[in-house]
């Protein structure tokens, strides 16, 4: 069998230490981590809890508490490198339950990124797929270093927030359309057939990846109790997700499902790939054969039939020709004796990333800077990065596919009291503003304390008398010297 990467489970909740009297105890898995408040990962926004009226006795713990960012336009997580491997491949999962918790009655909405590159618009007032009526939003990125930012940005429509936070990581070679130029943000992910009404996750998707039920209408569920193979390792859609699957109802010969785009502002024309997962079921006898056609608009794929209990993935490596809508169609060959089915599907727009962030050794440099003197301003996330969003008081030097540089850095009528940090000496480049900031030690003597009266006058008196010790020495020496020389100038004497 082959060995899994190593995985966890980091929820990053706005909670503070008691919530409020509230303890955060919900943990999803054995092995999991469990949910910590979240004050070391950000160091902005406050926490709040939401109206009594939206708890409910099925609702999760961890959607009692969140945290708001009312100031500053972006605001971010940071989760550093013990956790976290450069050029690994991660699912990022934000959840949002506004509640209420302002009282405003006013759900906002902002965007989501992911690093320096956007990831997602969230409305907060969206319909949810979920009965909890929680908003969730998972993207499957590359991390290029090791450090993954999470950004909530302020777009003038609301105050943004947060309910929880995850991230999980994945293997290298699951998912390949997610790589160092793009990610996966999830449009929908469905188990087709399952009529208990259960999602499945974790423990029975060992990526925890959230499978929602689904039955149309003009369609019958078929299930078996028997083990699926979930493949090579591409996709690895869990065994209790292929155990079931749907079949046209009253003898048809097609299956039809569509998805709509869904453009946001800052990805006006999204693209999608689409990963739709097979497997036989039913025992067939010799003179039996279910063979499939399957369409998505004007794409065709080969026919195919599904293996017994073996998953069959069919995707696209490249995103889908854009349309405002998408049409499945899947259809039984003129070959088939058996009707068309489908176990599950996965739909994902591509996210860019190819924004690239601030080179590390300039992120140490004004990260110590940002510790020394606990500037607050708008200093979250990526130091330069994105250009409309980098911090207050540097210059940076942007260029494509290259790490931007800090070049310029101006500290002036901040109030900064105490000493320079060593770091930006390592920066040659950099041009540093400090003036007016009277408090702000800029070299060794200007650290040193003041000599205090006291200590003055004691200069006053000891150094003229040690003055007139050392002279009356040194004439005493002198005298001592010229009496030897002439004792020594007279002839040899005789008593």
């Amino acid at each position: 069998m082959r060995k899994r990467t190593p995985w966890l489970l980091l929820l990053l909740l706005g909670l503070a230490a008691t919530a409020g009297g509230r303890r955060a105890t919900w943990t999803k898995s054995p092995g999991c981590r469990t949910p910590r408040p979240d004050a070391a990962f950000t160091d902005t926004g406050s926490n709040q809890n939401i109206s009594d009226q939206y708890i409910t006795s099925t609702l999760s713990k961890r959607y009692l508490t969140l945290r708001s960012f009312p100031s500053g336009v972006r605001n971010c997580y940071t989760i550093r490198s013990l956790v976290v491997v450069a050029s690994h491949k991660y699912l990022l999962r934000a959840e949002f339950l506004y509640g209420n918790y302002d009282g405003l009655n006013k759900p906002p909405i902002f965007d989501l990124y992911a690093g320096v590159n956007f990831w997602s618009t969230v409305n907060a007032s969206s319909p949810s797929l979920f009965p909890d009526g929680v908003v969730r939003l998972e993207a499957i990125v590359v991390v290029p270093d090791d450090t993954v930012q999470v950004c909530l940005v302020n777009t003038s429509s609301g105050t943004p927030f947060i309910s929880a936070l995850e991230l999980r990581p994945l293997n290298n070679s699951i998912y390949p359309q997610a790589n160092e130029t793009q990610g996966l943000a999830l449009l929908t992910r469905i188990n087709f057939g399952d009529q208990t009404g259960a999602i499945v996750m974790y423990p029975d998707d060992p990526h925890d990846r959230v499978w929602l039920p689904w039955v149309f209408e003009d369609t019958t569920s078929i299930s078996t109790s028997n083990g699926v193979n979930t493949g090579d390792g591409t996709f690895e859609a869990p065994s209790k997700v292929m155990q079931t699957a749907i079949i046209p109802r009253d003898g048809s010969n097609t299956i039809k499902f569509r998805w709509r785009s869904k453009p946001q502002p800052r990805d006006p024309t999204p693209e999608y790939i689409a990963i739709m997962y097979f497997s036989e079921l039913q025992l067939l006898y010799s003179n039996a054969l279910r063979e499939l056609s399957v369409m998505i608009n004007e794409a065709r794929w080969p026919a195919f039939s599904p293996g017994n209990l073996s998953s069959y993935t069919l995707y696209n490596s490249y995103p889908l020709a854009i349309n405002a809508e998408y049409n499945v169609t899947i259809n039984a060959t003129t070959n088939s004796t058996l009707p068309p089915l489908i176990n599950a599907v996965e739909v994902y727009s591509l996210i860019s990333t190819t924004n690239v962030g601030t080179d590390s050794s300039d992120v140490s440099a004004i990260t110590a800077i940002k510790g020394e003197y606990r500037v607050q301003k708008n200093w979250a996330g990526d130091p330069c990065s994105p250009e409309t969003y980098a911090w207050d008081g540097l210059n940076c030097s942007y260029a494509i596919s290259t790490l931007s540089r800090i070049t310029g850095m101006n500290l002036s009528h901040n109030n900064f009291t105490g000493s320079i940090p060593n770091i930006l000496s390592q920066l040659t480049s950099l041009r540093f503003l400090y003036g007016n900031n009277p408090n702000l030690c800029t070299n060794v003597d200007s650290c040193k304390p003041p000599i205090k009266r006291k200590s003055k006058l004691a200069i006053y008196i000891v150094v003229p008398v040690v003055l007139v010790a050392v002279i009356v020495s040194v004439v005493g020496l002198v005298i001592l010297f010229l009496r030897r020389k002439r004792q020594g100038d007279m002839p040899n004497c005789l008593l």
